[in-house]
């Protein structure tokens, strides 16, 4: 059942107090996430406006770029406001644009957590996920490399991308799991089962590509209801993230000023039953 009463906050990890509505910076890169961005100073501007928005949520990798995203909050933002919460990630190499081999291999981990240490000016990573489970490389040498790295104080929280509820499991048996990244939207429920899991679980669920698009009907569908709200395809969109589950926390992304108003509003809407009852049909597609 949906919950049309907007919840703001979400206690991550049971410590870390954080607004639903956050950020993501993978696009503040160039073209295929790869290289600078287009416009380094509006690329700066977006960091900057999201703090004075109220976001203190902020999801990046050590792979975008690789490495300008990370570079560009800590120019934007360091020294960090106290209730800023920097989550990033490593797991993946870059080889080129919109090219993401995957290595979780220890030693590859022990490189990248150091690098985005580095490149944040943080002692500490807030919340560090894997960003791939590597199907190269046992999925308990890559949770030991996690445990061991947390138990040096080097990651606060524990998170994870793309898995199972199987690996959900698994991972649980070496870490404290507190997030999950698995791509869903309106038109892409394939991780429903997990969504839930998180949910009765008390894990954050942070759904990355969260506007879809692919369905013309779920398209016409939030067209429609954003005619009645005055509001966006892509507000109403996240929107409905928000509503769907007290658990998800949204990190919309974009290199624009413009748009990262826009995205933010989306956490003002108030979506009807009706409005939740006339998405929910999507679920099976």
């Amino acid at each position: 059942m949906a919950n049309t009463t907007l919840k703001q906050t979400y206690s991550l990890g049971g410590d870390l107090t954080i607004n639903r509505m956050g950020y993501g910076a993978m696009r503040i890169t160039g073209e295929g996430i790869w290289g600078p961005p287009e416009d380094r100073d509006e690329a700066i501007r977006v960091l900057k406006r999201a703090l004075e928005l109220g976001i203190n949520f902020i999801d990046t990798a050590d792979s975008y770029g690789p490495n300008v995203s990370e570079e560009l909050i800590a120019e934007a933002l360091h020294p960090y406001p106290k209730d800023l919460m920097i989550a990033t990630k490593g797991g993946l190499l870059r080889t080129g644009p919109n090219e993401w081999p995957v290595n979780s291999h220890p030693d590859h981990l022990k490189e990248a957590l150091e690098g985005s240490l580095q490149r944040l000016k943080l002692d500490k990573i807030d919340l560090y996920q894997l960003h791939r489970v590597d199907p190269e490389v046992p999925f308990e040498k890559s949770l030991e490399f996690l445990q061991n790295a947390q138990e040096q104080g080097l990651i606060k929280h524990i998170g994870l991308s793309e898995v199972s509820v199987e690996q959900i499991k698994k991972a649980q048996e070496y870490v404290k799991v507190v997030s999950v990244q698995n791509m869903y939207s309106v038109d892409n429920r394939k991780w429903e089962a997990e969504l839930e899991y998180c949910e009765q679980n008390n894990l954050a669920f942070i759904p990355w590509f969260p506007l879809g698009g692919d369905n013309q009907e779920a398209l016409d569908k939030l067209t429609q209801i954003g005619e009645k709200h005055n509001a966006s395809v892509h507000q109403i969109a996240l929107s409905w993230l928000l509503h769907r589950s007290p658990n998800i926390l949204l990190i919309p992304g974009t290199s624009k000023v413009k748009h990262l108003e826009e995205n933010y509003k989306a956490a003002s809407i108030a979506l009807s039953q009706e409005d939740m009852d006339d998405l929910e049909k999507f679920k099976a597609s």
